[in-house]
């Protein structure tokens, strides 16, 4: 019953975060005087014929696929307390990076494709462990420089991309890096589609996927299942308890936002390896400030993530049908906005409603007995007179206390 609760308890913010987001919308559209049935009609229309709606499938995994790694980025610094909110310009200076080494060389299929990940990956890591050094060496939000240090992440990859890294000709209109070379593409899924006997799309599905799905997996066992996993956690609830327990509170703040930006890195790959072969000045921007939304629809649980960032890329998707039926695109963006909104106050009810639950519980099981001589009982603490009281448990809402001591621990 017990693990019944919790699944029930960890899928009500997110399911009414949606609902509410959906009739929120449809009442906007109402009053802009657009149909919202026909709307959401159009945007579950996949098509009439088997390759359209394959083709439709495709163009959502494939977007999905970066919102999913950039939700796990964005998680990994939740997990802790911290707000990565550099994710947008570490991804995009390590992409620009990464397209360029990737272009400069030659080697062996798997060789070239390693070897672009692992720039990206490294640059983005870089990047986000300046953010780390602040906040633990001078105290700076990290929220603060991570704002501050995209503006300068994005300054760097336009003038790589205009400057030493061009490798359009003069007067395209479209500025790019150098080509990869096709050693250093990524082949695609195609060929499931040929297995299962469904029609094959003229669009590649990105074999990324299959990355996208084990990263998860390996931050899932990671965040879950390990001891640094453990520490990172522990230092997010409380640095004081954490440090008590032998934990290096400063190391951790390191350790996680390195791989936090190392997960960003990843983020543009897909699509480099994927279809563009090359960073340009419309290469896909926003992916990291998407990925703090479906960050928190997913309750920084890869699981969750997964399902959210399939819901983002189909309101994305949904923007073409929406042009050409002559309905405005900015519904989906606000739709998008609405459920941030709504996650936000759901995740606060969601909260309240366990804390009052645990309240609930706590006074029906009434005080723990006290030994005759004068000891504490199972989970308590004597003080002095031999009263015990529940160890760092807050008797006003009967959850567990958090001490902040960010400026102390850069925690």
């Amino acid at each position: 019953m017990s693990v019944l609760r919790r699944i029930v308890a960890a899928l009500a913010a997110p399911l009414l975060a949606i609902v509410a987001a959906i009739v929120i919308s449809g009442l906007v559209m109402a009053v802009l005087g657009v149909d919202p049935f026909e709307v959401f009609a159009v945007m579950l229309d996949f098509g009439d014929t088997p390759s359209q709606q394959v083709t439709a499938l495709v163009v959502i995994l494939n977007r999905a696929i970066p919102l999913f790694i950039s939700g796990l980025a964005v998680a990994i610094a939740f997990r802790m307390g911290l707000f990565n909110i550099g994710v947008e310009g570490q991804y995009r200076l390590a992409t620009v990076m990464a397209a360029a080494v990737g272009a400069a060389v030659v080697l062996p299929g798997p060789l070239h494709v390693l070897l672009i990940v692992v720039v990206a990956m490294a640059v983005a890591a870089i990047w986000a462990g300046i953010v780390a050094v602040l906040k633990v060496t001078r105290g700076v939000s990290e929220v603060i420089s991570s704002i501050m240090l995209n503006f300068i992440a994005l300054g760097i990859a336009s003038f790589l991309l205009t400057g030493p890294f061009r490798g359009s000709p003069e007067g395209a209109s479209i500025i790019s890096t150098a080509e990869i070379p096709e050693s250093g593409w990524m082949p695609g899924l195609n060929g499931v589609f040929d297995l299962f006997g469904l029609a094959n799309p003229p669009r590649q599905l990105y074999g990324f996927l299959v990355v996208a799905a084990l990263l998860g997996v390996a931050i899932a066992i990671l965040l879950n299942r390990t001891r640094f996993g453990f520490d990172l956690r522990a230092t997010g609830l409380s640095p004081s308890a954490a440090r008590a327990s032998g934990v290096d509170a400063r190391g951790m703040v390191v350790k996680t936002m390195l791989l936090s930006g190392a997960v960003a890195g990843l983020i543009g790959i897909p699509d480099l390896l994927g279809t563009t072969h090359s960073y340009t000045t419309d290469f896909t921007a926003g992916l990291g400030f998407l990925g703090i939304a479906v960050a928190l629809l997913g309750r920084n649980n890869p699981a969750g993530i997964a399902f959210a960032a399939l819901l983002f890329a189909f309101l994305d998707r949904a923007l073409v049908p929406l042009q050409i039926a002559d309905f405005p695109s900015s519904v989906v963006t606000i739709i998008q906005g609405v459920i941030v909104l709504a996650v936000v106050i759901s995740n606060e009810v969601a909260r309240r409603v366990a804390l009052r639950a645990a309240e609930r519980r706590s006074a029906q099981a009434g005080p723990a007995p006290v030994a005759s001589d004068g000891s504490a009982g199972p989970g308590q603490t004597t003080d002095g007179g031999g009263a015990g009281t529940g160890a760092g448990v807050d008797p006003t809402t009967g959850a567990g206390r958090q001490t902040d001591e960010r400026q102390g621990t850069g925690a």
